[in-house]
């Protein structure tokens, strides 16, 4: 017994020391712990101390600079109710020339019944990428159809306006060489999809009013360029003829009104942003054409336009007006530029750089601060695909956003950089989404349809995860209880339409085309 009592006491003799050891260490490291800190409060300046949440709708800096962006329900409804008025001095021939909204009649009166046949081609720009499609329709609303994509290089998109042409022209050679359509002894009827805004003179003549979407081709503004192209086409001794003309929004409506017979408006949102819808003859002034049946006419609003003259400065940021005064257009299109895809990306690194320049984002990564080379710093730099992007992102893990990040040089992004960055993604496109409403409702209340179908197309719609459910619930509340309306994407609107124009067209060329073709094989 005295054995153990001794073993034991002589063990406790070696635990103690080990205890106090530990002890002593651990009662330094916290005097440590606490003289650090306290040195960290006294040297760091009270603008660091400040920031302990940095969620950003938890701090008042960063919710400050994104609230800008917020419009309210008031000012949703007085936007409406500007809309209406620039609408209707489009409309009238005594105010037409002054109008921001200019309203401009497509010269397109029929729409498609299903039952339209015939081979077509049809030709599609709006961007700086443009596609040829040989277009085969077979009477029963169904459409077959082949497709390239061809690139425009910058120095094509900003030279002089016959390089254009010929380039368009020299792609169209080389698309019906490769179908074997070439010397067949048929003119195919071509229509063509040009998305920018014009004056349109008939079905197959429009003048270029002015240059969108990084476009400034010289030798274009003013002159018909239905004409241009078909120069271009003749020189290259193609059996093609240009046989009607249709904005990318008209062609959405046709191509959805093949299928929905209540097709009465077309949207784009994709690099820029417009809408048509059918207007009564009765409401259009500056209407010259016959008054017969159908008495109506597809209307190109061209709202991308609206607020150029100043009726939108009451909801624009200092955001806005930076990316106006940097863009190759100040001053115009300024709706669209707080719409659309070409400009939601930048509007979101503007914001960032705010940010950054306040030292409320990318706290762990000053270094990039003054490194001017790093990809944030350059303008253009923040996709708009990135803002879809980082809005897929759900939870707390941002592998979306950090990827994003990553990609403009920020390295190992913090939870706090990811939360924020996804917060200004999310206001910039929901501020869209309710312009964009906005927009759509005042059409609707005028068409005063108990259903209208909206054919929609462009890839800002097609790829967010979030702009099309956002849009259609701020639509809700802004269209009028007694109508109803269904969003639809359309199918190849601008290149199926163009097709669907041609062959509504009163000379029904495809249909000649057609009969001529199975006359020669026959």
């Amino acid at each position: 017994m005295m054995s153990l009592n001794f073993a034991q006491i002589s063990q406790d003799d070696l635990i103690s020391p080990m205890i106090w050891k530990a002890a002593y260490g651990f009662a330094t490291t916290c005097i440590l712990g606490v003289a650090a800190y306290a040195g960290y409060r006294v040297g760091t300046p009270e603008r660091y101390q400040a920031r302990q949440h940095l969620n950003p709708e938890l701090n008042d800096q960063i919710k400050k600079v994104v609230d800008s962006l917020k419009i309210t329900d008031d000012q949703l409804i007085n936007i409406m109710q500007i809309l209406e008025e620039e609408m209707n001095t489009g409309l009238s021939s005594s105010t037409h020339n002054q109008a921001t909204v200019k309203m401009f009649p497509s010269y397109v009166q029929n729409v498609p019944n299903g039952t339209e046949i015939g081979q077509v081609l049809a030709l599609d720009l709006g961007g700086t990428n443009f596609r040829i499609l040989l277009i085969d329709l077979h009477g029963n609303s169904t459409v077959e159809s082949t497709s390239r994509i061809f690139v425009i290089p910058q120095s094509i998109m900003i030279g002089d306006g016959k390089h254009l042409f010929h380039h368009i022209a020299e792609c169209l050679h080389e698309f019906m060489e490769k179908e074997h359509l070439l010397n067949t002894g048929i003119c195919y009827p071509l229509g063509f999809t040009f998305s920018f805004p014009c004056q349109q003179e008939s079905l197959a003549s429009a003048r270029l009013t002015t240059w969108t979407k990084g476009f400034n081709c010289s030798g274009v503004v003013n002159e018909d360029v239905v004409k241009l192209l078909q120069d271009a086409i003749n020189e290259k001794h193609i059996n093609a003829k240009c046989v009607a003309l249709v904005n990318d929004t008209v062609g959405t409506l046709m191509a959805c009104a093949y299928k929905d017979p209540s097709t009465a408006i077309g949207l784009i949102l994709g690099t820029g942003t417009n809408a048509c819808y059918i207007e009564s003859l009765d409401k259009v002034g500056t209407w010259n054409g016959n008054y017969d049946e159908p008495k109506q006419v597809i209307i190109n609003t061209e709202w991308g336009a609206f607020g150029d003259n100043g009726c939108l400065n009451f909801i624009r940021t200092k955001y806005d007006e930076e990316i106006d005064v940097s863009s190759i257009n100040p001053g115009k299109q300024i709706f669209e530029k707080m719409i659309s895809g070409m400009y939601i990306g930048e509007i979101v690194r503007l914001i960032i750089l705010d940010l950054v320049q306040q030292e409320l984002l990318f706290l762990s990564h000053r270094d990039i601060y003054r490194d001017y080379t790093t990809p944030l710093y350059n303008r253009g730099e923040f996709y708009t695909k990135f803002v879809s992007t980082v809005e897929t992102d759900e939870g707390i893990q941002f592998s979306n956003t950090r990827r994003v990040l990553e990609n403009i040089g920020i390295q190992n992004p913090t939870y706090n950089d990811c939360a924020i960055v996804q917060y200004i993604c999310r206001q910039v496109s929901k501020r869209a989404a309710r312009l964009a409403a906005a927009g759509l409702a005042v059409l609707i209340n005028r068409i005063r349809k108990p259903h209208v179908t909206v054919g929609v197309d462009g890839s800002l719609y097609r790829y967010h995860p979030r702009f099309k459910y956002d849009m259609k619930r701020y639509m809700e509340s802004l269209v009028n209880k007694d109508f109803q309306f269904t969003l639809t994407l359309s199918d190849d609107g601008s290149g199926v339409g163009a097709a669907m124009v041609a062959c509504v067209a009163d000379a029904s060329p495809c249909k000649e085309t057609r009969v001529y073709d199975e006359e020669i094989v026959s």
